[in-house]
């Protein structure tokens, strides 16, 4: 392998694009939390450092996701950076040991809340890897935990992590039910290789069941910003279109899980769509 190859390599660990969007929804967080006051000076720079640390602590964990899952992934995804042979596992983990502290630098510019976040995330994103990515259903709590989280901390970053907590549950919900899809379509290799799913330890009509019941919940409660207020009418008729995608996934994942958690993903990008328009009509309009 070339020194290009390998830093090509090291790159593809990260996952750029997905480690990029964590730090947009950590954005759209503190977004969500202040509107228009996140432009201003203080929160500003606060939100900045969220958004590096999300990041960076997102392109760590996936870097030594890749490190943990190198032989399921020789059987999964024989192409990804480590099975091919373009880093090495020793590359692997220390790569994700620099972006890790890297992350907890630029969380420590944060309130105590934002720090207290940030410690715990990371933690948890070690701890998935080493302990409870192979554990029925609390792997995939931890992920969907993790996922949801990114809005929570860009709100607890600008000082009002409540407003971004409805969001935050909702993204959660619909994490988990993706992750279970997602273990689904990776059944073989889990199997495999020992991990104790949640498809192999029910099977996977029964996951995709517990899936569609935690989109179910996550659609019906989609509402909640308006009967309480925080939002008008304009983010109800926004979020209309990410519910009806997120429940068409649901219905999807039972004949072709791979094409649901794709079209899943879309309708988490949908709903937190909606959240921007809520905000922005709130703040500006």
């Amino acid at each position: 392998m070339t020194t290009r190859e390998r830093l090509a390599g090291l790159l593809e660990l990260t996952r750029p694009v997905n480690a990029l969007v964590a730090g947009v929804l950590t954005f759209i967080g503190a977004f969500v939390a202040v509107g228009a006051n996140v432009f201003d000076p203080g929160p500003m720079t606060n939100a900045v450092a969220a958004v590096t640390a999300t990041v960076l602590a997102a392109a760590a964990g996936n870097a030594i996701n890749d490190y943990f899952d190198r032989e399921i992934d020789r059987i999964n995804d024989p192409d990804r950076a480590i099975p091919r042979g373009a880093v090495t596992p020793r590359g692997a983990l220390l790569w994700s040991a620099v972006l890790f502290v890297g992350a907890a630098v630029a969380a420590l510019f944060l309130p105590v809340l934002a720090i207290g976040i940030a410690v715990f995330n990371l933690v948890s994103l070690v701890l998935y890897t080493t302990f409870f990515k192979g554990t029925p259903g609390l792997g995939n709590l931890l992920v969907a935990y993790l996922g949801g989280s990114t809005f929570l901390f860009g709100g607890a970053a600008v000082g009002n992590a409540e407003t971004s907590a409805t969001l935050f549950a909702l993204a959660a919900l619909s994490t988990v039910s993706r992750e279970i899809i997602k273990d689904v379509e990776d059944i073989d290799g889990d199997r495999e290789e020992g991990l104790t799913t949640l498809p192999v330890a029910i099977g996977e009509h029964r996951s995709l069941l517990v899936a569609a019941g935690a989109l179910a919940v996550a659609v019906l409660a989609s509402p909640v910003p308006y009967f309480t207020g925080t939002f008008g009418v304009v983010y109800l008729v926004a979020v209309l279109p990410a519910d009806a995608v997120m429940a068409y996934a649901a219905y999807e994942g039972f004949s072709d899980p791979t094409a649901s958690q794709s079209r899943l993903k879309y309708g988490m990008f949908l709903a937190a769509g909606a959240f921007i328009v809520g905000r922005a009509v709130v703040a500006f309009g």
